[in-house]
């Protein structure tokens, strides 16, 4: 049986971003699958990396943050807070980021999720490879996005640039990074902008790529 973890980061729940989400804890479970998810604006979730991430320091001189998060990693040291996103990550076997492009890239709650759960000694570091040696390859990840813009205009030579340059960061510097086989993301060009039947057709473009995931040739892969 699959394990999902779906960490969302929209902060309207009945946003179209949103509703994708839904659409895939709806899919995953009808399939039987055991889903969790990591709501973090309804989490509240603090994306800053710091000293609070830790019970202790081992150093309270000078901080320097993967160090304190080796110690942590081998001593119990995170606070529950993280050993809790921790746990999640580690029992999934499917990893799904649910995110609006912001900026070019994942809202800052995201990313600062990466900062603090993707930590030394958990995923890489303390005798743990990366890439093709990474630690979590036996997992698979994929990204769930909506833009602002048209796909026109994520092109090579259109004014966002390719949208698979914005997206190399957490394809090949997150997931692949850590291991994970990457499957292209479904992307949903700027809901915002059509109608609702256009919006429902998108719903359904959804589950259609949900039920192809076995299917989908992966843009980075260990297996």
């Amino acid at each position: 049986m699959k394990k999902i973890l779906i960490v969302n980061a929209h902060p309207e729940g009945a946003s179209f971003c949103s509703s994708l989400r839904d659409t895939a804890k709806e899919y995953f479970i009808s399939k039987g699958y055991k889903v969790k998810e990591s709501d973090l604006y309804a989490m509240n979730f603090d994306p800053v990396g710091g000293k609070n991430d830790f019970k202790a320091l081992t150093n309270s001189e000078f901080f320097k943050y993967q160090t304190e998060q080796l110690n942590a990693y081998q001593n119990d040291g995170f606070v529950d807070e993280l050993k809790a996103e921790m746990e999640k990550l580690e029992w999934c076997d499917m990893l799904v980021f649910n995110f609006p492009l912001w900026w070019f890239g994942m809202p800052a709650i995201l990313k600062g999720w990466v900062d603090r759960v993707f930590a030394m000694g958990f995923v890489y570091g303390n005798g743990k490879g990366v890439y093709e040696n990474g630690s979590f390859k036996n997992k698979t990840a994929f990204a769930t996005l909506t833009t602002g813009g048209p796909a026109q205009t994520y092109t090579e030579n259109s004014s966002n640039g390719d949208i698979n340059s914005i997206l190399f960061p957490l394809h090949h510097g997150m997931f692949y990074f850590a291991g994970m086989t990457v499957l292209p993301p479904f992307i949903s060009y700027n809901p915002v902008r059509i109608t609702n039947e256009d919006r429902l057709a998108e719903i359904e473009r959804y589950k259609v790529y949900l039920s192809r995931l076995e299917m989908l040739k992966p843009i980075y892969t260990n297996r």
